[in-house]
């Protein structure tokens, strides 16, 4: 049934194409860049076609036990399927859009555009430049170093599980990976810089050559055109993915131990993260092992008192720190959109920092959200060094200490990095006349508001078990079916 459902949603893809564009009068192919009609006489027959899966434990359990491995090439009654091993963690695959189904075809036509240099104007920045898979997807730079060594404005976000979120960049200006994949093409600091219009002479280029052109042919039925070159790309991106950290497996060690016990009582604890610690040490996980500081060879006999410091740390990031108000959920994230502070100087926040009210449309403008920026994942955070959406933080320590002190106060700083209790005990004061004896306001608003940011006032010891606590968070590398850019189906 698999590969039936997705023949009818190629079927219906082409349908629906082929009717809107049949209404109006598209250009001749040689004119048309941006999207062409597809010619399905072109294409891979459906038989031809391999569709791709993503199989979750949540959702399959006994299937995701079966998978050897991340990438799995099946051939079944209904045909050949490849299915991707979701890492333990996450309950279900990236969402993929109707119009842009997932096939082995596309994914590799998408994972060489990626590497490729040749969608930037000097042919010499890729899609990898600035997220390397050596670098966690990232270039491990405050901000990047785009065309002819441009400097960007912004700290380079990791694609790791970027296909969890619904909006890309900082500012939240795309609304899918498709949508993201078509911007850095072109922007004049990242991969073009010239007076054309980029995605054509990008587009000019696939088209001169000739293994690209029979490469769309066979995937969308047409030559190089930048939505399905941004599909492409997209689709290779959506399998970017990590899990399996060491507080996933404690989070299954804890409920089978709740399971036996018949306690009812999910609670981890120190003893679940020493069970799986001492199972990384067996297998010589070394990648698990050395994210928290450990030698795999020496460090076997600190197993029961790093346990318990994690399961400190577990407690300090879910209570006291706070930290699961806006890093929540399988990938530790809210999806949305906070004014932690970040680039503010002397409570003055700079015009060029306007985060997601920047990107908003006119006539959607929301001020709750002026110089707010996407809450980052937290897995892979080890690779994905510096920290904050201008890179300013270098180590996880500075980051806790920059919470820990509240962010950086300005009129628009987030109500939950706020003492908002402090906040009305100061008007209530004074506007009864009484002398106010809390913390003292930061900066006040333009309507005379006090701002007050909320102090967190961690121990060192609590600041010690909160980042090794988010070290366990690390996950798994990025499978090298993925990550590594020479390797490709057979």
């Amino acid at each position: 049934m698999p590969v039936l459902r997705h023949a009818l949603s190629v079927a219906l893809m082409l349908s629906s194409t082929l009717s809107v564009l049949s209404q109006g009068h598209p250009k001749k192919e040689d004119e048309a860049h941006d999207v062409l009609i597809p010619d399905p006489a072109k294409m891979q027959p459906l038989a031809a076609q391999v569709p791709i899966q993503f199989v979750a434990k949540a959702g399959n359990a006994k299937e995701w036990e079966q998978l050897q491995g991340f990438w799995n090439e099946a051939t079944g009654p209904a045909g050949k399927v490849v299915k991707i091993k979701v890492p333990l963690g996450l309950s279900s695959g990236p969402a993929v859009p109707p119009e842009n189904p997932m096939t082995v075809a596309k994914w590799v036509l998408g994972k060489k555009l990626y590497y490729d240099p040749i969608l930037s104007s000097n042919k010499m920045v890729s899609c990898a430049s600035c997220h390397d898979p050596k670098k966690g997807f990232t270039d491990q730079s405050p901000t990047s170093l785009g065309i002819n060594s441009a400097l960007g404005g912004a700290n380079a976000p990791t694609v790791i599980n970027s296909g969890y979120h619904r909006l890309q960049f900082w500012d939240g200006r795309a609304d899918s990976l498709e949508a993201q994949a078509q911007g850095p093409v072109g922007n004049n600091k990242e991969m073009f810089a010239g007076k054309g219009e980029p995605w054509v002479e990008a587009v000019q280029r696939l088209r001169a050559d000739a293994g690209y052109v029979k490469a769309f042919e066979q995937v969308f039925g047409h030559a190089p055109t930048r939505d399905a070159a941004a599909k492409a790309i997209a689709a290779y991106e959506r399998t970017v993915l990590v899990g399996n950290s060491l507080f996933d497996r404690a989070e299954v060690a804890m409920r089978k131990r709740v399971a036996e016990e018949e306690s009812g009582k999910f609670e981890l604890k120190a003893e679940d993260f020493q069970d799986v610690l001492k199972a990384a040490f067996a297998a010589k996980d070394t990648h698990a092992i050395t994210a928290l500081g450990l030698d795999p060879a020496k460090d076997a006999d600190k197993a029961a008192d790093i346990s318990k410091r994690l399961a400190n740390g577990r407690n300090v990031y879910f209570g006291k720190a706070r930290c699961s108000n806006c890093h929540v959920g399988e990938n530790f994230s809210d999806l949305a959109f906070h004014n932690l502070g970040v680039a503010v100087k002397e409570g003055k926040l700079p015009a060029t920092e306007l985060g997601r009210f920047g990107s908003q449309p006119t006539g959607h403008k929301d001020p709750a959200v002026i110089g707010a920026f996407k809450t980052p994942g937290l897995r892979a955070l080890l690779s994905t060094a510096p920290y904050m959406h201008d890179g300013e933080e270098k180590t996880l320590e500075a980051v806790v200490d920059f919470y820990d002190r509240g962010g950086n106060a300005n009129e628009f700083l987030d109500p939950k990095m706020r003492d908002t209790d402090a906040e009305i005990a100061f008007v209530k004061a004074k506007a009864e006349g009484k002398e106010y004896t809390g913390p003292k306001p930061a900066v006040f608003t333009r309507s005379g508001l006090p701002i007050i940011p909320f102090q967190l006032k961690l121990t060192p010891a609590e600041k010690a078990d909160l980042v090794l606590f988010m070290k366990a968070l690390q996950s798994d590398p990025v499978d090298t079916t993925v990550a590594d850019k020479d390797w490709f189906p057979k």
